[in-house]
């Protein structure tokens, strides 16, 4: 049962399904306010409640279609590596690869905060690659720069 619990509390298939069941509770609470404030009179404060709720909306859409992202890019990094090139927007596998290692390591340490710039050559096409494989280097590429990063802000630390 023990083993259970910790499998449960690590899965982020689990995480997840608790944060939508808390969201669609809270959800359920702002409609009912909004209700209220319309059937009170109160048209300007019942607008603003449903624009927050539309902009959460949003958000929620934002960070599923992330979700699925990352869950693609786990899946196709599981498969048996048949070196199959496809044709890939290199620029866009870059960014995901970036979005998805940042907010991995700032899930570990939330004391690393970076400012990412990204300035990327439009002029390059779709380009013929594996893509777990240079998946894979990018997010090596990545760990490395934030944990040098991380290091010298730690160092930067100490010498004051």
């Amino acid at each position: 049962m023990k083993s259970k619990t910790i499998y449960l509390e690590k899965n982020p298939g689990c995480r997840l399904h608790r944060r939508l069941n808390r969201f669609g509770w809270s959800y359920v609470e702002l409609i009912d306010e909004m209700q209220k404030e319309f059937i009170g009179g109160n048209k300007e404060e019942g607008i603003a409640i449903a624009s927050d709720i539309k902009k959460n909306i949003e958000k929620i859409i934002h960070h599923g279609k992330r979700a699925d992202a990352i869950v693609k890019g786990m899946m196709q990094h599981s498969r048996a590596n048949t070196g199959t090139k496809e044709v890939t927007d290199i620029n866009a596998l870059a960014q995901e690869y970036l979005q998805v290692c940042y907010h991995d390591l700032r899930s570990k340490n939330k004391s690393l905060n970076v400012k990412i710039e990204t300035h990327f050559n439009d002029k390059i096409q779709n380009v013929n690659i594996i893509p777990q494989d240079i998946g894979r280097v990018l997010l090596n590429l990545y760990n490395n720069a934030f944990y040098a990063i991380n290091e010298k802000k730690k160092q930067q630390a100490q010498e004051v």
